[in-house]
């Protein structure tokens, strides 16, 4: 797949606007590619290179070795070597490959370390609560006890010298924990081999590794505030290091009114819900992701104790209180040039008897791209406010992975196109819970592009689409935004759909 070439900035936040050089030869530069719907979730390339063939032959090595390794650990691919393991009679010793072989030794081990916190088992109990979701009826303590009695058996036998793995029991098992963690780990270093590059940074669902010669810029998500353009909890600064994100707040069941966690405590049987959010830098990728979901399952002193165990383990933790807990050097990460990302200008901008916008409320605009067979890029896209008289009042978000293609969103470069200006230092990776494919949310919180309040009143919320091959597409949503709570939808084009926008009090 060819990558989507020269890159200044591939998700900008509307707000600085610096002049951008040309590049020049010799000169290393940013190429990214986006994709949907790889291993459940988002993948994000970056490369570090003087050459765009070079970038496209590591982002060619980087994919075939994530479909390379997901064809071993899918457990939602029945011809994966996995699940056909999984089908084994028991007790029957079986020969599988050096990965597979790595990833059920590392489950062994982290069990061992964690006491139980980590399981490949808890597909058991994470399968009770999904269909307890179904059904709106929490599981009984007799069917949380069994489900505990049978993730506590020993479900495989491994012989290193032989290669094989036994299975013992037919309980379900999932390797998620460590699964996206050893790919992206091994996809980087492809990647890196297999061309000249000087860096590569690989991203699925908000874990990433960096390699090379490169500082990536990372915003940690906040999981209270998880649209694209909230403000992040940091900004940090990471090299040749793996950054994991494990969460509730994204992945779960409803049951009633309440929320449940899709991470579940293997010793419990039951979702946790002591921390929302955790986020972990190590060496090691297999190590970062481990340790970030065992975070959420392990009391506050419990993980400070594990991640002492770990050379280099450093963590950021939030609990459902809002505690924020952080390791002893997590600050050496941190950006500390960086500050609040929230515009600071309020004074709102009035004439005659209008009302300002009440900053108590704001708008989520929630959308999901489409899943196109064969063409798994993600559109550009741009998302702008315009008022009655058609004037844009603010930008607020705007993908893209190559400036040349931005007239391709042609009504927004109508508007925009003369004060553009690509800013390289906007382009960061994100880490944050993992997040369902295409699935994103954009806020916009009444204020214009230069921070002021607009007035009260009817305003049109424009989401523009493009892609290489594809059509531009359009939605445009006119809403009426006073002192009270209101909902629109719309069920979108080829690109976009199931869009909601969403008028609330915070």
């Amino acid at each position: 797949m060819k990558v989507i070439a020269s890159v200044i900035a591939a998700f900008l936040i509307i707000g600085a606007t610096p002049n951008t050089e040309k590049p020049k030869n010799n000169k290393q530069n940013l190429y990214v590619s986006h994709y949907e719907n790889v291993l459940g979730t988002s993948l994000e390339f970056k490369f570090t290179s003087v050459s765009e063939v070079e970038a496209e032959k590591a982002e060619a090595a980087g994919l075939a070795e994530i479909d390379r390794l997901s064809a071993i650990f899918s457990a939602y691919d029945s011809n994966s070597e996995f699940s056909r393991w999984t089908k084994q009679e028991l007790n029957n010793p079986v020969k599988v490959s050096k990965e597979l072989f790595a990833m059920l030794s590392l489950f062994e081990q982290w069990k061992n370390r964690t006491n139980g916190a980590l399981d490949a088992s808890a597909a058991v109990a994470g399968k009770l609560w999904k269909d307890a979701a179904t059904k709106q009826q929490l599981p009984t303590n007799k069917e949380i006890d069994l489900a505990v009695a049978t993730m506590q058996q020993t479900h495989y036998q491994l012989d290193a010298a032989n290669s094989t793995a036994t299975r013992l029991t037919n309980a379900p098992l999932v390797m998620n924990t460590f699964a996206k963690s050893f790919i992206i780990n091994l996809a980087t270093e492809k990647a890196l081999k297999s061309a000249n590059v000087a860096a590569v940074v690989v991203n699925i669902g908000g874990d990433l590794v960096i390699k090379g010669d490169v500082t990536d810029a990372v915003n940690v998500t906040n999981p209270l505030a998880n649209a694209e353009n909230d403000a992040p909890l940091a900004h940090l600064l990471v090299n040749n290091k793996a950054v994991a994100t494990s969460g509730n707040y994204r992945r779960g069941v409803q049951i009633g009114k309440n929320w449940y966690s899709h991470i579940i405590d293997p010793r419990t049987g039951k979702p946790v819900e002591g921390v929302i959010s955790a986020t972990v830098i190590a060496n090691n990728a297999t190590d970062a992701g481990a340790l970030a979901t065992a975070f959420n399952v392990l009391s506050l002193e419990e993980s400070e104790a594990l991640a002492k165990t770990i050379d280099g383990a450093e963590y950021l933790i939030i609990t459902k209180e809002g505690k924020r807990v952080e390791s002893k050097n997590w600050n050496l990460f941190v950006d500390k040039t960086k500050t609040d990302d929230n515009l600071t200008l309020t004074q709102p901008i009035l004439s005659g008897a209008e009302k300002p916008w009440d900053a108590k409320f704001e708008l989520a605009i929630n959308f999901e791209f489409n899943r196109i067979e064969g063409n798994s890029h993600r559109p550009f896209a741009a998302i702008w406010v315009e008022n009655e008289s058609k004037v844009a009042v603010r930008n607020l978000a705007l993908w893209y992975n190559k400036t040349k293609w931005i007239p391709d969103l042609r009504n927004w470069y109508r508007i925009n196109g003369e004060t553009f200006k690509a800013n390289k230092d906007n382009y960061a990776s994100v880490t944050g819970a993992t997040r369902n494919p295409g699935k994103y949310t954009i806020k916009w919180d009444g204020k214009n592009d230069k921070g002021q309040y607009v007035p009260q009143g009817k305003y049109t919320i424009i989401i523009e689409t493009s892609k290489e091959h594809g059509t531009d597409e359009i939605i445009r949503q006119p809403m009426e935004f006073k002192k009270a709570a209101k909902k629109a939808t719309n069920a979108g084009n080829v690109e976009i759909s199931n869009v909601t926008f969403d008028f609330y009090k915070k």
